[in-house]
């Protein structure tokens, strides 16, 4: 199918490399003679290099410069101008690059809320680290080399409500666990969980409080207490480190682990949209890696 697709053209590079082959000038006069000359298949371009001299070397080396000289989809038979088809090849080959790398490799997410504060401050713009869990094949949930998720990983998923709103929060059970959260201490199949990244805020807990008793008592209910339940195989319990002010599996259940489209690495940048454009950034959080807890 990509044979139709297949062009041959001199350029100089190509030509720099028969110069390195040791190609004599005499062989190397002619293959110059037809530079950024455009070739749909290789019997035409053989056949008008090989008019231009009865050379036996030329003959001795076709195959390299058949190689040397084929590309596929060239921009040529739309695009004349070379400095504008240079300058849209650039263009074009920086956004696979971009595509792939968001992709495969990294992927940028801004932190919206306070959830994970003090973790993640509203505002940080990071990085996800795609292949931390495997590497992904595009529309499938298969991964290469898969990788287990592991408890105090910080996981960018899809809203379970809304897939278009991602969430980014701590792993706090895997699946086949039993978890029960009780006056803030989380219990793991019984035992306690040590959280030294889990924030208490008294100020928050005053203000749920005070809503719960007006509107809605099991909201502070379900923010200090929970279960016991099991999580269900190939599924995660995950929680913001701001855990008075954080919308979490405490209240929408567990997250199917295929899901996770990555894990935190590093943030690149940080400003908080609410102190405006003068104000608000965060330089010394730049550069900084998430580590498993």
């Amino acid at each position: 199918m990509l044979e139709k697709f297949k062009t041959y053209k001199v350029s100089k590079k190509s030509l720099l490399q028969f110069k390195k082959k040791g190609m004599s000038d005499e062989s190397l006069k002619a293959i110059e003679s037809l530079e950024e000359q455009l070739f749909n298949s290789a019997e035409t371009f053989l056949t008008t290099l090989q008019s231009k001299g009865n050379l036996a070397e030329i003959d001795q080396h076709q195959d390299y410069i058949l190689q040397k000289t084929k590309k596929y989809f060239r921009l040529d038979p739309w695009i004349t101008h070379k400095g504008t088809r240079e300058w849209i090849e650039a263009l074009l080959f920086a956004l696979v690059v971009a595509v792939v790398i968001r992709t495969f490799l990294f992927a940028p997410f801004k932190v919206p809320s306070g959830s994970m504060l003090p973790t993640i401050f509203i505002g940080d713009h990071l990085f996800a680290t795609r292949f931390s869990y495997g590497l992904p094949i595009p529309f499938t949930d298969t991964k290469i080399n898969p990788q287990p998720i592991q408890r105090g990983d910080i996981v960018i998923f899809p809203s379970t409500q809304d897939p278009d709103i991602d969430y980014i929060k701590r792993v706090v059970a895997l699946g086949g666990e039993k978890i029960m959260i009780e006056n803030d201490q989380v219990y793991i199949d019984g035992k306690p969980l040590q959280e030294p990244y889990a924030f208490f805020d008294p100020t928050q807990r005053s203000t749920w409080k005070k809503a719960s008793t007006a509107f809605d008592q099991s909201s502070i209910f379900h923010t200090r207490n929970y279960g016991p339940e099991i999580v269900p195989e190939g599924h995660l319990f995950v929680m913001g480190d701001n855990r008075y002010n954080s919308y979490d599996s405490r209240f929408w259940g567990f997250v199917d682990a295929k899901t996770v489209a990555g894990k935190a690495g590093m943030i690149y940048w940080s400003h908080d949209p609410r102190e405006g454009l003068f104000g608000g950034y965060n330089l010394q959080r730049m550069f900084h890696f998430f580590h498993a807890e």
